[in-house]
This record gives C-alpha cells, structure tokens and sequence, in this order.
C-alpha cells in the first residue's frame, strides 16, 4: 500500500500544470459530447416529457403569451433531460479527475459515488413529482379562488417546476454525501447526532427555500423528509466508520495520524 502511495504520489509531481490543464481538457470534452448526445435524445421525447410535467395541473392546461415562449420551454425541458441523461458520465468524468490526488483507500469509495448520485437525484425528483408538487400545486390554485383567476403561463410553470425538481434531487444526496465525509474521516456519526438540534433547524429552512407555498402543511411535507433523510445519513455515517475498521482490522493510517 505504501509502494503503491508513493507511485501515485511520485506520477502526480511528474504532471507539469500544462499536462492538468490537457487532462482537464479532455474530461471536458468527453462531458460536452455525452451532454450533447443525451440531449439529442432527450429533443425526441420532450413533448412527453411536458405532458409529465403539466400532469399536477389536473384539467387545466398553462397559457402562451409570447410567440417565442412555446419554442423557448421546449429546447429548456430538453436540455434539462439531457442533463439528467449525461449526468452519469459528467459525474464519473470528475471522479477519474480528481482520482490522482486521493489515497488507495479512498479512491474505491468514489466508484459508489456514480450509481449513488443518480438513485438519490432520481429519489428526490420522484419525492417531488409524485407527493410535493400534486400538493403545492393544488392549494396554489385553490388560493383565492374565489377572488382571482389562476392562469399560468408555460414559461413560468415549467421554470418554477423543474427549480422544484433540480432541488429536490439535489436535497436528497444528503445521505451520500454525510456516507463519503464520514469514509473520509471528515465526520463520524457521533459528531452528526450530536448535532441533530441544529440540523433541524437547518432542515427547516431549506424547506421553506424549496417549498413552493408559504403554508405550513407544504412546508412539513418537505421538512419532514429532510430530517429523515439526514438520519438516514447518521446511520450511513456508522456504517461507513465500521466498514473502515472491518476492512483492515484497524482504521487506516492517515485517520489514525489524525
């Protein structure tokens, strides 16, 4: 394991800043094609894909008022999914990036790190789609009904759901990324329960960030996901913690040093 530290070690001061750069470059350039590719998939089902999206909206059907803004949402919804599509590639992209620079032990957590990302960003977008947004949006258009004639337009009823969706996908990484801390040696559970008082506290403000409504009942829909998922996270901690220990016996060197 030490011979093996050193080559790397020794590999990475042989790279000058110009061969990074290339390296980078390249990573880059693989990115952009996945990213074009999966978008021109994604062109080909878009207008199913904004079927999906109206669906909350039950019978009622979002209004145009620009002679552009049909086009507009189209091309947005597409290179939204093609983002989503690339995402796995762009993901592991970064990953093989950033590989040189970490130690033996850590590199193989990294490769959990793909499939994680994208079951956890699809967690949250179907969190969303299927219990948020069929809510949010039914109290929306029953506020003041009586009073006001609610008639969006597509622009802004797309902008506002995929916000909600790219959120929401991004709010349920929690667990992994409390998982990775923890096999890093950056946090333990101990130090996470601990600190539940003030992940409340922070749950409760990103919920009132993501949700779209200001009332109380949208707000714990979101909130209460959140503190489970960060508990989720607490166990992942542990787990992480003790699969160090069982894999060598004893935690690795640079963790003891610290």
């Amino acid at each position: 394991m030490a011979t093996e530290m050193a080559t790397n070690t020794a590999t990475d001061q042989e790279l000058t800043i110009w061969e990074h750069l290339a390296e980078l470059r390249g990573r880059l350039f693989k990115a952009s094609i996945a990213f074009v590719i999966a978008t021109a998939i994604s062109v080909a089902f878009t207008p199913q894909a904004l079927q999906i999206l109206i669906l909350p909206l039950g019978g009622s059907i979002p209004q145009t008022i620009y002679p552009t803004e049909t086009f507009v949402v189209y091309f947005r919804i597409a290179l939204i999914g093609g983002t989503m599509l690339s995402m796995p590639v762009i993901v592991y992209q970064v990953i093989r990036f950033i590989l040189p620079g970490l130690l033996p032990h850590e590199k193989k957590y990294l490769y959990f790190l793909l499939p994680g990302v994208t079951i956890c960003f699809s967690g949250g977008v179907a969190f969303a789609a299927l219990i948020m947004l069929p809510v949010a949006i039914t109290f929306m258009q029953g506020f003041l009904s009586h009073i006001v004639q609610n008639q969006w337009t597509l622009d802004n009823y797309i902008d506002f759901v995929t916000r909600v969706l790219f959120w929401m996908g991004i709010v349920f990484q929690t667990p992994l990324l409390m998982f990775f801390l923890a096999k890093l040696n950056i946090v333990t559970a101990e130090m996470l329960a601990k600190a539940r008082r003030y992940a409340i506290v922070a749950t409760s403000i990103i919920a009132a960030f993501v949700t779209p409504t200001p009332d109380p009942i949208n707000m714990f829909i979101v909130m209460i996901p959140l503190y489970l998922l960060y508990e989720l996270g607490v166990v992942l901690a542990r787990v992480a913690r003790s699969g160090m220990s069982d894999e060598t016996g004893q935690l690795p060197d640079n963790v003891i040093q610290q």
